[in-house]
């Protein structure tokens, strides 16, 4: 029923990461995003904002709850995407490419190898 691209990395908290050198992008799997329902409001940190592993960076709130978004790594903030910030509905459109939250500057990669793969995030969702 979702999609679960397989050059990403999950978490168990619902947020996905792509590594590109030494940045990530994080987002908020298709998942997550169906669970919530319609998005209201995002709140993103500020760029150059450090972020800690396993910690809340931010919160997304739908009409059904509001949610906090957990830092898959430890590292500093070089981008965050303030066009959702401003029109979050649309984060439902495009969850692994346009619907971005973050980019962060990663301080160990060794932080990534509790994230699951594809198709073992896929089997947490789907209950198999």
């Amino acid at each position: 029923m979702f999609e679960y691209p397989e050059d990403l990395k999950y978490t168990n908290s619902h947020e996905y990461i792509r590594l590109e050198d030494d940045t990530v992008t994080v987002g908020i799997t298709a998942f997550a995003i169906d669970q919530l329902g319609d998005i209201v409001f995002l709140d993103l940190p500020e760029v150059g904002t450090k972020v800690e592993k396993g910690q809340t960076f931010g919160t997304i709130e739908s009409v059904k709850a509001v949610e906090d978004i957990y830092s898959p790594v430890t590292g500093t903030v070089v981008e965050a995407n303030t066009a959702l910030v401003d029109e979050p509905e649309n984060i439902a459109n495009d969850p692994y490419g346009a619907s971005w939250l973050l980019k962060v500057n990663i301080e160990d990669e060794n932080e990534l190898s509790d994230t699951m793969s594809s198709s073992e995030y896929r089997d947490k969702v789907e209950g198999k």
